[in-house]
């Protein structure tokens, strides 16, 4: 336990600057997250379409273009509220991981790659999203140990 604790202590911020980095962090994952939502909803026959071309989804690609945009747009009201942001991360973290996953069997097994994300994140390329996620999954998990050692130190503290 002393040993987490020394190496938690050599990574910290001041506390205005911790909630400043996870406010940050948890409103860039909100946005992105509600910009996708917004994206395949206005436009949910291309979302579909794409959906279907896939064939490891096809058979589900109805539900799954309406499950998707609600369960983003969940997530993002999750990590806007205080109180269950804690949560929405954890949901945001599982459907990153998830859509990664996605996108690594559509790279393995997809001969023709559809892209079906909305707006400016099709510009990318399967493997530039591939780190975008990436990116976003560890952004979320740093957020979470930002949550997490704020308690642990007021545990410490006390």
């Amino acid at each position: 336990m002393e040993s987490m604790i020394l190496r938690m202590e050599a990574f910290q911020f001041s506390e205005p600057a911790r909630e400043r980095l996870i406010t940050g962090i948890r409103l860039g994952c909100m946005f992105l997250f509600l910009y996708t939502a917004y994206a395949k909803i206005v436009d949910h026959d291309r979302f579909l379409r794409g959906l279907t071309r896939v064939h490891f989804v096809h058979g589900a690609a109805m539900y799954i273009s309406w499950l998707v945009p609600f369960a983003e747009i969940l997530a993002s009201v999750f990590i806007l509220i205080p109180q269950t942001a804690k949560w929405g991360l954890y949901a945001f973290i599982s459907l990153m991981t998830l859509f990664t996953g996605y996108i690594i069997s559509a790279l393995i097994w997809e001969e023709k790659l559809p892209c079906h994300c909305g707006g400016a994140i099709e510009k990318l390329s399967w493997t530039q999203h591939l780190w975008f996620n990436l990116a976003f999954i560890l952004l979320a998990i740093f957020a979470l140990r930002l949550i997490n050692s704020k308690y642990i130190f007021k545990k410490h503290k006390k």
